[in-house]
């Protein structure tokens, strides 16, 4: 998964009905808010103009009741006071009425003496004092805020001439159209106008609206901006286990891999790739492809390029030191889900181990097939081999005075025997080997080896050097079998050194492989590398008196240990063979 489809799957991946939810619930929520706060804003507007009313009702009564204090107060002079204190700006009008709707003053003298077509109970208001109010409209389409409530223009009595206080006499009021004294049973109304109120109320509604818009839309962003977090997170996540799933199989992997970006520049290269093609991630991530790749994977490379697929092909590959091993090579487009090209892939496995274990497959093949020959053979020489011995002892022993016919009989009966010797290998080359596992001192086994060619290492002037690993006392092993192999190599060593030399055992254990490691290593003439390839082939000798069958035996019983022994060597520097036991 890449970075470009990982973020379009994170963009794509807020399902719409979760959004319109979110829009849906924001939207009550809002809207809600929005209502009950003009609500309140309603609720203050009409308390101002109640209070606004109520505060001209009282002036007005005020102004009444001071008006020449005690002397009636005509309708001339309350006509006046009305229409003075209508002048005041958001008044519309000022009007007393009797309880029968009939105006006795009006800030619009016109209109006095007429009567107010209205539903109101006038009566029932004239005989209270609490405030009211309402909106009405006017004729003219107007709205108006109307505060009404009893006219009580009532005063205390004067004290003249050390009178007392105690006692409310009604004021009397004659009106121009009615001299009766109707100081009692009067209704006042204020008209109060709406325009500054309703400009206000409806700039808090724009004002609520746009910020209910922008609250909105900063609480959608967020709601969106939350779950596109969390979405990240979790793609995050998701691509964080992918990463580390895909690392882990990648560096795990039994087989070399190289990913090449489109600019032909290395990427990716997974530790066996580091080890076959003997390079590092750290020398060839960002640089060139070209520069960095044997000759043979350039040129795999390129088919790639051409055939957009490239099938296993087995090749020789040189390395950069110069060495030339055996690897396959596929390789194939790399692409994304949406086919976008994102460079190439190749697949590079290392032969050698593979064309190692076919050789030593048809090797065992070749052996299995010799040795039931061998064994065949064997069987049938044996016995003429018995006769031919039993006649020449007995022709040496029948003319002991003959020393020609004693010379002659005495060397039939050598070469009978160094037939019956290697009719012996031979049967124990044919013969599956049966193994007698036990825990056996390493140390010993070495000593007896030695001790058993110790006559051919003074005869051959021989220097031994014997190393074995410090803690390293036993191994699971068939003493017998091993020693025979050791005692072989020690003896093919000493044939390899005429002249004298150097006898080098190593026994090591290496916690790694879990293995036992002996290594028998001489200074003599070395094994030219035509014939490295067959030292262990049956009958394969250099040698005039060699049978040919010694490291082929050897062979056989280190391979029926589970083993593997190897052998290094240099014409006139010397040879080691290494033998490899499980533990």
């Amino acid at each position: 998964m890449t970075e470009e489809s990982t973020h379009t799957r994170f963009w794509t991946s807020v399902s719409p009905w979760i959004l319109v939810g979110a829009a849906a619930l924001l939207l009550l929520i809002f809207a809600f808010m929005s209502i009950n706060y003009l609500n309140r804003q309603k609720a203050s507007g009409i308390r101002l103009l109640t209070e606004k009313g109520a505060a001209l009702i009282r002036s007005f009564e005020a102004g009444t009741r001071t008006g020449m204090m005690g002397m009636p107060v005509g309708g001339f002079r309350l006509q006046r006071l009305l229409t003075e204190t209508a002048r005041q700006p958001d008044i519309s009008y000022l009007m007393v009425t009797d309880a029968d709707g009939r105006i006795l003053a009006h800030s619009d003298a016109s209109q006095i003496g007429t009567r107010v077509e209205t539903d109101l109970d006038l009566e029932a208001i004239s005989r209270t004092l609490d405030l009211r109010w309402r909106e009405v409209t006017t004729a003219g389409n107007h709205r108006l805020f109307e505060v009404f409530r009893k006219f009580a223009p009532t005063i205390k009595s004067v004290r003249k001439y050390g009178g007392s206080m105690g006692r409310h006499h009604p004021l009397r009021l004659n009106f121009e159209h009615d001299s009766r004294d109707i100081s009692s049973d009067l209704v006042i109304f204020v008209g109060l106008g709406m325009e500054s109120i309703e400009a206000a109320r409806l700039a808090e509604t724009r004002q609520v609206v746009v910020m209910t818009v922008m609250a909105m839309l900063i609480g959608f962003a967020g709601i969106v901006l939350l779950f596109l977090a969390q979405n990240y997170r979790i793609a995050r996540s998701s691509l964080s286990q992918a990463r580390a799933l895909s690392g882990t199989v990648i560096d795990h992997m039994p087989i070399g891999l190289m990913v090449i970006d489109p600019y032909d520049c290395i990427t990716t290269l997974n530790p066996d790739a580091e080890s076959v093609l003997q390079l590092t991630q750290k020398d060839c991530t960002g640089k060139n492809a070209g520069e960095c790749l044997p000759p043979e994977l350039r040129q795999q490379l390129a088919r790639l390029k051409i055939q957009k697929k490239l099938t296993e092909t087995e090749l020789d590959c040189t390395l950069g030191t110069g060495r030339v091993i055996p690897v396959a090579v596929s390789g194939t487009i790399l692409s994304d889900e949406d086919d976008s090209f994102l460079g190439y892939v190749l697949l590079i496995k290392d032969l050698r181990e593979i064309h190692h274990l076919r050789k030593e497959l048809i090797r065992n093949q070749r052996l299995a097939t010799v040795g039931q020959l061998a064994g065949g053979v064997a069987h049938e020489i044996r016995n003429p081999l018995s006769s031919i011995k039993g006649f020449a002892t007995y022709f040496k022993e029948r003319y002991p005075h003959v020393p020609e016919d004693q010379h002659i009989a005495g060397i039939m009966i050598q070469e009978v025997e160094r037939l019956d010797r290697v009719v012996g290998q031979l049967m124990a080359f044919s013969r599956p080997l049966k193994l007698t596992h036990q825990d056996t001192p390493i140390r010993v086994i070495i000593d007896d080896a030695l001790a058993l060619a110790s006559k051919q290492i003074i005869d051959g002037n021989i220097r031994v050097k014997t190393r074995i690993q410090s803690g390293l006392d036993t191994a699971r092993i068939d003493p017998d079998r091993i020693k025979q192999v050791l005692l072989n190599l020690i003896l093919n060593a000493i044939e390899a050194m005429p002249d004298g030399g150097t006898l080098t055992v190593d026994v090591a254990k290496n916690e790694s492989r879990k293995e036992l490691q002996i290594k028998i290593a001489d200074t003599g003439a070395g094994i030219p590398g035509e014939n490295l390839g067959h030292i262990f082939d049956p009958y394969f000798t250099t040698r005039p008196s060699g049978t040919g069958l010694g490291l082929a035996i050897v062979h056989n019983i280190i391979d029926a240990h589970d083993g593997k022994i190897e052998v290094k060597s240099k014409v006139s520097e010397g040879t080691t063979f290494t033998i490899h036991l499980p533990v």
